[in-house]
């Protein structure tokens, strides 16, 4: 599950940075990518780390990679999955949807302990915050966003059984299984009670369509989940999307959703208050939710006449990992700024998920 926070990258440090012994990972390094590695002297930085998977640039003598690994400590037995995420990978080089190419996949556990794999570095930036879309020109916004919904669509049409993803989850049932898996999620992460979260997902379970179709969805498709290239030629675009850690086969509308839900709409002061992507795309040349909705919609012909449930449950996702974070605030289980303001805007998610029910 991606965290609410990054370590942000700083200057290359020396090897054996937590989670990256150098002297257990340097001859894997030299076996799987004899080209890159080589044998002189490699530096590397954290990217990313915390509560979800950790992500390390390494400085090899032929040039850069990317190396992923779980989170340090125990993980559910399921989760972290680093040869799930190694094989959607491959299998979605060859096709239309830009993803970094994956290079080596250790599974010996003598290594670091756990499963990892490296891909290539892909050239461009992640834009985290609001700061990194500011400096951003109005017309480079609105082509993002374009090109953004326009991957979306484009791993939606991706054939599963064609790519060799025909197995990676089950092929139907997507939106009542979420509501289940969540539901339990809750129960076992809230902090308080919450009435409107229980009638949230009493009436999820309540109205559930059948699932729209059957693709690969990302499960966590949004901006800041994405490289993108601002330089031509070609850019701006999207370079590479990032953290598959939730993909799987499920519903095309349901990911749709996700991503519209992490958009915070120019103007929509009360998004400001639910941290998460808050303040990152409500700037001129960025469009709003409802049209990246329809451009959707244009572009692969899918009826969105039952949006508003699928918004319903991607709202109340986020306000259960809202919850999860604001659980571990409170035991003193997060590091760094902004995190108190998390607890709080699970009532707002809560009451986001009801109004797209039909409530006022």
């Amino acid at each position: 599950m991606a965290d609410l926070a990054s370590v942000a990258p700083g200057a290359p440090g020396a090897p054996g940075l937590p989670g990256l012994p150098a002297a257990a990972v340097q001859p894997w390094l030299r076996a799987a990518l004899p080209g890159l590695s080589g044998d002189g002297p490699w530096t590397a930085e954290l990217i990313s780390g915390g509560l979800s998977n950790i992500t390390y640039r390494l400085f090899l003598p032929g040039g850069t990679v990317i190396l992923r690994r779980p989170p340090l400590g125990d993980v559910l037995p399921r989760a972290h999955d680093m040869e799930r995420e190694y094989r959607v990978l491959s299998a979605l080089v060859p096709t239309a949807v830009p993803v970094p190419e994956p290079l080596a996949l250790c599974t010996d556990p003598d290594v670091l302990g756990v499963r990892f794999y490296v891909m290539r570095d892909v050239p461009g930036q992640v834009l985290r915050t609001g700061d990194d879309t500011e400096a951003l020109s109005p017309a480079t916004r609105a082509a993002l966003a374009d090109d953004l919904i326009g991957t979306l669509a484009v791993l939606h049409e991706v054939s599963p059984d064609e790519v060799g993803l025909g197995d990676y989850g089950r092929r139907s049932g997507y939106c009542v299984r979420q509501i289940k898996t969540w539901g339990a999620q809750w129960e076992r992460s809230k902090t308080r009670d919450l009435p409107d979260m229980e009638v949230l997902l009493a009436r999820l379970a309540g109205v559930a369509p059948e699932d729209s179709a059957c693709a690969v969805v990302h499960g966590d498709f949004r901006l800041d989940n994405t490289v993108v290239s601002l330089a031509p030629p070609g850019g701006p675009r999207i370079a590479a999307v990032l953290d598959w850690e939730l993909s799987t086969l499920g519903d095309p509308l349901a990911d749709l959703a996700v991503t519209l839900s992490y958009w915070h709409d120019p103007g929509d002061t009360a998004r400001g208050d639910i941290p998460v992507s808050a303040g990152l795309t409500d700037k001129p040349g960025f469009p709003t939710a409802d049209w990246l909705a329809s451009a959707y919609a244009a572009r692969t012909g899918r009826d969105l006449g039952s949006l508003s449930f699928y918004m319903a449950l991607a709202w109340m996702k986020l306000a259960v990992i809202c919850e999860g974070v604001h659980a571990r605030y409170l035991g003193g289980k997060t590091v760094g700024p902004g995190y108190d303001r998390v607890g709080p805007a699970v009532p707002l998610l809560a009451a986001r998920g009801l109004r797209a029910l039909g409530r006022p």
